[in-house]
């Protein structure tokens, strides 16, 4: 099921779903229960999708994870398979089983699978301590565990795109050790968004092979040890437009045209990471240790006979690697009846390497390209960066339905620049009713630019060439300092099966950070806006009755930020100046947003009753430029036309008598084939045009054993 709550106290926590009780679940259970008392959401707003939930819809664990993630309240979409979190750009912090995985360089690969999913929750709003550095949203990941599911499956899925999935999955228990595993590999065509909405545009196949590991083994009745691997190899060809022709007016060894058909870039990312913990739980107090590490890296190739120098003035080979390592140490405390205390320390070191081959053409001052044999520019470095993080806060029941959450946390990061931040936050959650729960909460937030994404060429090697920029400045990115308000509700009917929710934020930043795509390779670059503010309201309702289940989520949210005031090479002068003066709409800025899903199980006899059930996206349009009647051009001021994708889905389980247990599924992916711009090419850091997916039809069979 989905469901949304404003808070939850882990004793609400629902038990894993089996029937076991032998002694190793009900271990099992109170160390996970454990675990959640060290980092509770107190006063956050939580939106939990479980696995059952995620299996219902259109395309189940063959999804995509990003898709899943659009299922919940104030998430919108964008190209690239981007999420965006309450009208942030990225600033989402992905954990697994409470433990932080680090960010890696990645743009159009998933590197996570819902295979590996027990059950996912946002968890956004005004944070409690325990959360920083990336806080639009907390994507944590409970993962499966043999201990729980026992077993494996085989799975054959494909359809449309020239789609073709396998995977399987198995989990099992010997004793006190526990191991789940998956695997998939992904080839199709249509690995990013088409850029002039085809249905399978020319030179877009994408090879994708994702594996993940789960291992834990417990000590007596108090320790258990886990560790989790994964890794992920994606290769993607970049989609062309086909019918277009250079228009520079560049000649290139002689070479003055290049059909974009022709065009073959190609982008190649990896992603592996390893986390080890111990946790251990008493009575009063329990503690879990983790070191966490990934290594991703991301290579672009553009097409041959420098024909992208034809069309974008540079020609560019680019290969980054990141590398982070870092300890996370957490603990609880039951002081007495009405004080909880926790703290934390997290220590974070990464290095990057950007390594660059520029092909440009000479100009001269009137910017006429004095010879047309390419000029090589090399642009190679490496930079470090570390990150302290230490937090200390106190639950404290004031009275038996109002509970006062309030911590302090400090931030150090050291890379480009040297920052930090002392952090205070506090939340109050009270319960007027059983059934009704009331949040209001502040936090102050300190977000660090992305280090893997901070760097590019430097401007005096490209001075007097067709890639120089209009404006010759290139300030270090800064980190964002934010204050945070928000109010909500959530209220309970007909027994607990309908849920209903409200939930209001408001919050001013300085320098506010927003990422754009510059160039050919598709790399973001992260800026800063002087000043920003960003507002919304979200609206949540969840109905479970027996079979039938429903859910449905709004928003309305404003995002705006006023005058550049780093990495300004990557803008022209015109909308730097504009920018200057006025509040803009963020390129990421979606006004509404809202999604829905229904789902229903019809009873049967000897096989069981089929599942129908179907979900949608509506959105109404990211940010596009505005053209005025004097034809001056207003940055982000127009939208592209809204869009709505409904999508659908029919499943069957099967017990045969000599087959055994076996799944079928069939999907539909935008039912009425709408065509639809996720972007059209304008707006502030906004690459080439993106659309949505056609219609899709998949179909595939899963066997357990």
């Amino acid at each position: 099921m989905l469901a949304g709550r404003a808070w939850a106290d882990p004793a609400d926590q629902p038990a894993p779903s089996t029937t076991a009780t032998s002694d190793v679940v009900v271990t099992a259970r109170r160390l996970d229960a454990a675990r959640l008392t060290i980092q509770p959401d107190i006063g956050a707003s939580t939106y939990t999708i479980s696995k059952e939930a995620i299996a219902a819809m259109p395309g189940g664990d063959n999804a995509e994870l990003n898709q899943v993630i659009l299922q919940s309240p104030g998430v919108s979409q964008d190209s690239f398979g981007q999420l965006h979190v309450r009208d942030d750009h990225n600033n989402i912090q992905f954990r697994l089983n409470g433990v932080i995985l680090p960010e890696g360089i990645s743009v159009f690969g998933q590197s996570l699978s819902p295979r590996l999913i027990e059950s996912e929750e946002l968890i956004t709003g005004a944070l409690p301590a325990e959360y920083g550095l990336r806080t639009a949203g907390i994507i944590n990941i409970t993962t499966k565990s043999g201990v729980y599911d026992n077993g494996g499956t085989v799975s054959l899925y494909g359809g449309s795109h020239g789609e073709y999935e396998p995977s399987f999955t198995y989990g099992g228990s010997v004793n006190d050790t526990n191991v789940f595993v998956s695997a998939s590999f992904l080839r199709n065509q249509l690995g990013i968004e088409s850029p002039n909405g085809t249905s399978t545009p020319e030179h877009d196949r994408t090879n994708q092979l994702n594996g993940f590991a789960y291992l834990d083994h417990t000590f007596g009745a108090k320790d258990r040890v886990s560790l989790i691997a994964g890794t992920s190899q994606d290769t993607f060809q970049i989609p062309n437009t086909v019918g277009l022709e250079p228009q520079l007016g560049l000649t290139v060894n002689g070479q003055t045209s290049f059909p974009s058909a022709a065009l073959g870039s190609n982008q190649r990312e990896t992603t592996d990471y390893l986390i080890g913990s111990w946790l251990h739980a008493e009575d009063r107090w329990s503690t879990q240790v983790s070191l966490f590490s990934r290594y991703s890296t991301l290579t672009y190739r553009p097409a041959g006979d420098f024909a992208e120098l034809l069309y974008n003035g540079i020609s560019q080979n680019a290969a980054k690697q990141d590398a982070a390592f870092g300890l996370q140490a957490e603990g609880a405390y039951t002081l007495n009846d009405r004080h909880t205390l926790r703290s934390g320390i997290i220590l974070e070191g990464e290095r990057g390497i950007s390594k660059t081959l520029s092909y440009v053409l000479p100009v001269d001052a009137n910017g006429d390209q004095t010879t047309d044999t390419p000029l090589a520019i090399a642009d190679n470095g490496a930079h470090d960066q570390f990150e302290y993080s230490f937090y200390l806060q106190d639950e404290w029941k004031l009275l038996k339905t109002l509970t006062v959450n309030y911590g302090l946390r400090f931030d150090e990061v050291n890379a480009y620049l040297s920052e930090g931040q002392i952090s205070p936050r506090l939340n109050l959650v009270w319960l007027p009713t059983p059934d009704t729960t009331v949040h209001v909460g502040y936090s102050r937030y300190f977000t660090p630019p992305p280090f893997e994404l901070v760097g590019g060429e430097t401007l005096s090697k490209v001075a007097g060439t067709t890639a120089a920029p209009d404006v010759a400045l290139d300030s270090t990115p800064r980190s964002e300092r934010t204050d945070y308000y928000d109010v909500g509700i959530q209220q309970k009917l007909f027994h607990r099966s309908l849920t209903l929710g409200v939930d209001v934020y408001d919050r001013a930043s300085k320098n506010l950070i927003d990422e754009g795509q510059f160039g050919a390779p598709i790399i973001l670059t992260p800026f800063n806006y002087k000043t920003g503010h960003l507002r919304g309201v979200e609206l949540t309702f969840n109905y479970v009755n027996g079979p039938f289940s429903v859910y449905g989520n709004a928003a309305w949210e404003r995002a705006q930020g006023k005058d550049i005031e780093t990495s300004q090479f990557n803008f022209g002068a015109d909308d730097l100046a504009y920018i200057q003066n006025h509040y803009i709409f963020l390129d990421h800025d979606q006004t509404y947003t809202a999604s829905a899903g229904v789902a229903y199980t019809f009873k049967d006899g000897w096989a069981g009753g089929p599942r129908v059930s179907g979900d949608m996206l509506f959105g109404s349009g990211l940010r596009a430029d505005e053209t005025l009647p004097s034809g001056a051009s207003v940055p982000n001021g127009g939208a592209v036309p809204d869009y709505v994708q409904f999508n659908a889905s029919l499943a069957h389980h099967f017990d045969l008598p000599t087959v055994g247990k076996l799944d079928v599924r069939f999907d539909v992916i935008n039912l009425f084939d709408r065509k639809y711009e996720i972007r059209d090419g304008t707006g502030v850091g906004v690459g080439a045009p993106q659309f949505g997916p056609r219609r899709g039809v998949f179909a595939g069979v899963t066997k357990s054993f």
